[in-house]
């Protein structure tokens, strides 16, 4: 936990901690947190590393190079990282309970679930588990269900088509 909030203190990117609260830093119990913080500045350090350009794909394939590196060229590990990052991206593409959801957003989120639950599909198959198979491609159905609708439906709003 030390080095995570060493590497978030190196970026300019450590949270407040509460002096009263944490007098000694940072503590075991606030592990997910730093870890969160320290995933989010990596990802803005990218996002403004890399370009829309011509230039992106060349700062793209760095990026991913250098995640494919770390990560390992495994099926299963990898796989189950893209799953765990699809599952947050959906969550974080999520309105906040006061607030309606429009229907690109909606779709958005549903892409998002539905990459990861088809990749948890094929990886539960390739496992053996057709049990876990089953229940990750019904989640799958669902979410690319939602996808259509909420496409459909802003496309209606856009006046593109007709409800």
């Amino acid at each position: 936990m030390d080095q995570v909030y060493s590497a978030l203190v190196a970026m300019r990117a450590a949270p407040v901690m509460d002096p009263e609260s944490r007098p000694d830093g940072p503590r075991p119990d606030d592990r997910l947190r730093l870890l969160g913080a320290l995933l989010a500045a990596v990802e803005l350090e990218i996002t403004a590393a890399t370009r829309t350009d011509d230039e992106f794909y060349q700062g793209f394939a760095a990026v991913v190079g250098g995640w494919t590196e770390t990560v390992g060229a495994a099926a299963t590990l990898p796989s189950l990282v893209i799953i765990n990052r699809l599952q947050r991206t959906a969550v974080q593409m999520m309105p906040p309970e006061d607030e309606e959801e429009r229907p690109g957003q909606a779709a958005s989120v549903a892409a998002a679930m539905a990459g990861a639950d088809l990749l948890a599909t094929q990886l539960a198959a390739d496992h053996g588990s057709r049990e876990r198979a089953r229940l990750s491609s019904n989640r799958g159905e669902g979410s690319l269900a939602n996808l259509v609708m909420g496409m459909h439906v802003l496309r209606v709003s856009l006046g593109d088509v007709e409800d």
